[in-house]
């Protein structure tokens, strides 16, 4: 769905969860294939696209949510059929039409790495349109793995806007994870994280912070620990399962990712595998909670 690839490259699913007397809808943003090109371009381009009075923004990820080109993003857009669909645009019409039917149904944002970046700029762009049953029907924001996606001036905005709107964001963080280090928080690319961050050890022990340990990865200090971490991983692979029961058993090739951790710590941490664990293995219930 980027207009600036000129094909559609963002994934999305969305659906709905019945559950008594409410219903969800969960809008779930897919993360980075590992052999699609479109997506890695996407990851990598780190130029910045600023909007007055919201910050800058990873312009990657901004047009790859739908952001175009010499028009950026007006509220409403004739649709193109010639052109591929715009994912901002696709997903808001989709929730416009649900919320508008039911008044009992919210919604959730979530996504992976790549789909974690776009589930945090969506209600960046929701907010800057001021759309009023969006942002009242808006849950929360659940990413795992996220790299960050704006400055400082944007972190505080949407720090404000999140607040104002009574909308929870979490980041779920695993241990090692390379991504939610990325694009550095230094004085050159000037990125920053924002929300609360669950940090999961080795272990799944979960920890509440502002910003995961060794944010931006590549500290001489860590290197050590990171790799000494990974080779604890790899015995965990075969032992997890006697621990907590055959579902969690990791199979050969997993395994085999997991010793490329030893030579890069933080590769392995990144895939879907550990935020699963985290999620089911660690105490997010009582965080949920006691919040």
């Amino acid at each position: 769905m980027a207009d600036f690839q000129g094909k559609a490259t963002t994934q999305v699913l969305i659906f709905l969860d019945k559950y008594k007397d409410r219903d969800t809808y969960v809008v779930a943003f897919r993360g980075t294939e590992p052999f699609d090109a479109d997506a890695w371009c996407t990851d990598l381009d780190i130029s910045w696209y600023g909007i007055p009075g919201v910050g800058k923004m990873h312009g990657g990820f901004m047009k790859a949510l739908g952001l175009q080109k010499n028009v950026g993003w007006p509220k409403e857009i004739e649709r193109d059929e010639k052109l591929p669909p715009l994912a901002y645009y696709v997903i808001r019409d989709i929730l416009r039409k649900g919320l508008s039917e039911n008044s009992n149904a919210k919604f959730i944002v979530t996504g992976h790495s790549l789909g974690g970046a776009l589930a945090i700029l969506f209600p960046t762009i929701m907010f800057l349109h001021d759309e009023k049953l969006l942002m009242e029907r808006l849950e929360g924001i659940y990413t795992f793995g996220q790299p960050r996606v704006g400055d400082e001036a944007y972190a505080q905005y949407m720090r404000t806007k999140l607040r104002e709107n009574s909308i929870k964001y979490c980041r779920f963080v695993y241990c090692n994870d390379i991504v939610p280090r990325l694009p550095y928080d230094d004085k050159d690319l000037l990125f920053k994280h924002f929300g609360i961050c669950l940090f999961f050890n080795r272990r799944y022990e979960l920890k509440i912070l502002e910003e995961e340990p060794n944010k931006n990865y590549f500290s001489p200090w860590c290197v050590i620990p990171m790799v000494f971490n990974a080779m604890l991983e790899v015995i965990r692979s075969f032992t997890i399962a006697y621990a907590n029961g055959p579902h969690y058993r990791e199979g050969w090739l997993l395994f085999g990712f997991r010793l490329i951790g030893i030579l890069l710590p933080g590769l392995p941490a990144h895939g879907p595998q550990d935020y699963i664990n985290s999620t089911l293995l660690g105490s997010i219930e009582r965080h949920f909670k006691e919040d």
